[in-house]
């Protein structure tokens, strides 16, 4: 039966994940093989199947059952959903039986539940795809580069909220200027008065005649007598005597007047007080100056107590600097500068508080020529593995060392590499460490070996 080929891709692209020393892809297989004896097969159909060339430098997955393949993207929102429900209980379920393994007392069974939990993790929603409706997801147990393991693995295929949708409301109706009323005939009356009514038609009415009035005779009433008026007297004032009454007023009058403008202009005398003489203390007797010579010099306090302070100082003490092994690896700054990493040609002995798994150091021996390279590692019973690695530097100025997946060993197994993270320190010379999984990081010294 032909599987379907999903995707394909180039190992280096991504940074495989593990646990327990050992990275998931190198068992991916056997992963696949222990969920279906456990009845895992819900998941089991949503792992692709990998195959890597005779290169050992790129992977292709396959399909694990038939059907028509789509994008995840390609989905319309509806199936999408629902297949990301579905893999959300069957995550469920493996991280329980991940647990459930951790906790057993044998070290196969935590082995098995280490890698599990890291198998869930995938790089994103590009490397899922729909096939006959549901999810099977590619670079299973890879994540991207510089990137570190999501805590909900589905969490790049939740569907975005929509966004709000504002309804604007229509804008009132902008009030019309009313036509200008137009009059064709301007000497017309603007109203016309309505018809007169017709008269209604007369009719004679015959009146009775008035009865005769009764003459009563009025009794004449009694006109009253106008009263006897007496003509008022005048008496009359010779005109001589105005001149005569005025002269006498003036007279009484001027006197009068003269006295109370003399007292109205007299001022007061304004009294003014003296001030009192104020008394100033005698002046003490000053220090008679004397012209003998010399005079004492100005001292200054604050210079004295600088120079104090500056005999108290005790002296700087030598500044020792440590001699820099001829062995280390120095990360020279103009190099870093410059972005070259001429500094890590040569062959390199890598030392580290590391134990296999008899318990012994393994020798890990590294060759490198421009970025490029092979390691060696020995360890066991002279069990020899070789793996090919490459080095750069960070835009942060660290230096990487990784290697192209798992050392191949002489005898058929795999030999996890670190990944290797190298800063300058003091005097510029290198501090490494090793990182095998997110749980197992180790400091790591450099070595120089031979050119």
């Amino acid at each position: 039966m032909t599987k379907t080929l999903l995707r394909s891709g180039d190992l280096d692209d991504f940074q495989a994940v593990g646990g327990g020393g050992q990275a998931v892809f190198d068992s991916a297989l056997q992963i696949r093989e222990t969920l279906r004896l456990r009845k895992q097969l819900a998941l089991v159909d949503c792992l692709a199947i990998p195959q890597v060339n005779d290169e050992s430098d790129r992977v292709a997955w396959y399909a694990p059952i038939e059907g028509k393949a789509i994008a995840w993207k390609a989905a319309d929102a509806d199936t999408r959903e629902r297949a990301r429900r579905f893999l959300h209980n069957t995550f469920e379920s493996a991280l329980a039986l991940s647990r459930k393994s951790l906790q057993s007392d044998k070290t196969a069974q935590q082995l098995f539940g280490a890698l599990l939990e890291k198998a869930l993790q995938f790089p994103g929603e590009n490397h899922v795809y729909l096939v006959d409706g549901k999810p099977v997801i590619t670079f299973w147990g890879f994540i991207n580069l510089n990137e570190n393991t999501r805590v909900d693995a589905l969490a790049c295929l939740t569907l975005p909220e929509p966004e709000p949708v504002i309804e604007q409301l229509p804008e009132p109706p902008v009030d019309t200027i009313p036509e200008p009323v137009m009059f064709s005939d301007g000497d017309k009356p603007l109203f016309t008065p309505p018809p007169p009514l017709p008269e209604p038609p007369f009719t004679p009415v015959e009146m009775p005649e008035p009865e005769p009035e009764i003459a009563i005779p009025l009794i004449p009433e009694a006109q009253p007598q106008p009263e006897k008026t007496v003509p008022a007297r005048h008496r009359r004032i010779p005109l001589w005597s105005l001149p005569v009454a005025a002269v006498v007023v003036a007279a009484v009058a001027v006197p009068l007047l003269w006295k109370q403008r003399a007292t109205a202009v007299e001022p007061t005398p304004v009294v003014t007080q003296a001030p009192a003489p104020i008394e100033l203390p005698a002046p003490a007797d000053l220090p008679k100056l004397t012209a003998g010579l010399p005079l004492h010099q100005a001292d200054v306090v604050k210079a004295k107590e600088e120079n104090v302070a500056e005999k108290a100082k005790p002296e700087d003490e030598p500044v020792v600097i440590a001699a820099i092994p001829k062995d280390a690896l120095v990360m020279e700054a103009g190099e870093l500068k410059a972005g070259t990493t001429r500094f890590l040609n040569g062959s390199w002995r890598v030392l580290g508080d590391i134990k296999d798994p008899t318990g012994n150091a393994p020798s890990l021996r590294y060759q490198i020529q421009n970025n490029k390279g092979t390691a060696r590692v020995v360890h066991g019973k002279n069990i020899v593995c070789r793996a090919d690695i490459f080095s750069g530097l960070h835009q942060n100025g660290e230096l990487l060392i990784k290697s192209r997946g798992a050392a191949r060993c002489a005898d058929g197994s795999r030999y996890p590499m670190p990944e290797i993270t190298c800063k300058a320190g003091t005097s510029d010379v290198a501090q490494c460490t090793g990182r095998y999984d997110a749980r197992t990081i180790v400091p790591l010294t450099f070595k120089k070996t031979g050119a």
